[in-house]
């Protein structure tokens, strides 16, 4: 099963460059980017699309690995190391990442789940609380 993941996230990272995001730019009625980390452990630059949501200039993704009991790999990578580039269609852009935390967190989580209902699914499978990211340009 992770070889079919790997392989369908290869491929979905694929079209989107290819296509600047004509395919692969929306997924399950939101919008997805593509979020550049460095692995912590093998320095290794990895890519992943990730769904996101707008607050003001900034980009929020969740770490909710579909309400996985762990967080995603990405999520430490960004930790480790908090400067990074996304692809939002066509356009590269070069970030700091900074994690949502208390009140903020709450109101993003909440308009997140406001335009994708399936995150609250995410939040009743885990017992871990869902990280949020700010991607500020």
């Amino acid at each position: 099963m992770k070889m079919i993941m790997q392989w369908f996230m290869a491929l979905h990272v694929f079209f989107y460059r290819l296509t600047g995001g004509k395919m692969g730019g929306k997924f399950g009625g939101g919008q997805v980017l593509l979020l550049d980390s460095m692995g912590r452990k093998t320095r290794k630059s990895r890519t992943n699309p990730v769904m996101f949501i707008r607050d003001g200039n900034s980009y929020v993704v969740t770490a909710s690995a579909g309400g996985a009991p762990a967080n995603p790999g990405w999520y430490y990578n960004l930790i480790t190391n908090p400067s990074t580039k996304i692809q939002v269609m066509g356009q590269k852009i070069d970030v700091s990442v900074e994690e949502a935390r208390g009140e903020k967190r709450e109101q993003l989580w909440s308009k997140l789940t406001a335009e994708q209902p399936q995150f609250k699914g995410y939040e009743t499978k885990t017992t871990r609380k869902i990280h949020m990211l700010i991607l500020k340009p």
